[in-house]
């Protein structure tokens, strides 16, 4: 018995030391809980997300400090400045061979001008005034003179022209795609070579005129008008409302090109008060006459297939 006391003293004394060191906590507290006091841990996540929070801020930092840069400043007010000439020099080379400020006096129209112009161009036997009317030696906009080109009428004509041909073609049973887009394509290059033509005309016949290129396309675009009420007789009504129709506005647009192009072409030589006798004046009529002859034949030319 006393050896076993004496032992378990002796165990005793010797284990009580390391059961003091593994109790005892770092810290200093007691080593009596189970787990150990995660409450001090807490602000852990806290400091994270504080780092995360001063990351943009320090990026944003970094950026104001660059955009104060005098060098930065200095190349992007360089890089502003070329940027701004060189879109001065695509608008000006652009507007050399594309006229986009002109092309707003053609399409500066209203409904009662499209009127008055469709019923100009199917009765223009009544009309009497046909000079263009001019402010301060600009002429007026379309939609204040019924005589100024425009490009709205032939621009709409086109594509009415082309939905046209396709009913045509679709009431016959030989509707395709491709076939609309050579309807289409045909059309667009017999107006662009009749262009060409009356430009190499005035060339040659030396014509000194106020006529654009955009005039004439202009002008070149109205048969359209005659070619949809035709097509559009031949569909309701058959094949001889077709060719009725079509005459009545082959003679229509004869008469409106004539008395329109004569003002132009021979603008010259009234002025000068010159007689339309002389040898250049009739090239000059011969000429307007030319024009005006053209129309009819393109307009039976691009629209006698359609109607079968």
């Amino acid at each position: 018995m006393d050896y076993t006391a004496t032992q378990s003293g002796f165990r005793q004394r010797k284990l009580q030391p390391n059961m003091r060191l593994r109790n005892n906590s770092p810290d200093g507290s007691e080593g009596n809980q189970l787990f150990e006091d995660t409450s001090g841990a807490a602000p852990g996540p806290n400091t994270g997300y504080s780092n995360q929070q001063a990351g943009p801020q320090a990026a944003g930092f970094t950026g104001e400090a660059f955009l104060s840069d005098p060098m930065s400043n200095l190349a992007m007010a360089y890089g502003s400045s070329l940027a701004s000439q060189g879109r001065e020099m695509v608008d000006k080379n652009l507007d050399r061979f594309i006229p986009i400020s002109k092309l707003k006096y053609y399409f500066a129209v209203d409904t009662v001008y499209v009127g008055k112009k469709l019923g100009l161009l199917v009765f223009p036997y009544m009309h009497e005034n046909w000079e263009v009317s001019y402010q301060q030696d600009t002429p007026v906009a379309p939609r204040f003179d019924v005589n100024a080109p425009d490009l709205y009428i032939p621009a709409m004509g086109f594509i009415t022209y082309v939905l046209v041909a396709g009913l045509a073609l679709g009431t016959q049973n030989r509707f395709s795609p491709e076939l609309l887009g050579v309807q289409a394509s045909s059309a667009l290059v017999w107006l662009i070579m009749e262009v060409l033509a009356v430009l190499l005309s005035l060339y040659l016949v030396t014509v000194n005129t106020d006529l654009t290129t955009i005039d004439l396309l202009a002008f070149s675009g109205y048969k359209y008008v005659g070619m949809i009420v035709g097509v559009v007789a031949g569909l309701l009504f058959g094949r001889p409302a077709y060719y009725l129709s079509l005459l009545w506005c082959c003679a229509a647009i004869f008469v409106f090109m004539i008395r329109t192009l004569r003002l132009k072409l021979l603008s010259e030589a009234a002025a000068e008060g010159r007689l339309v006798r002389g040898a250049r004046n009739q090239l000059r009529m011969y000429l307007t006459m030319s024009i005006a002859a053209a129309q009819p034949i393109f307009m039976y030319w691009l629209t006698y297939h359609l109607i079968r």
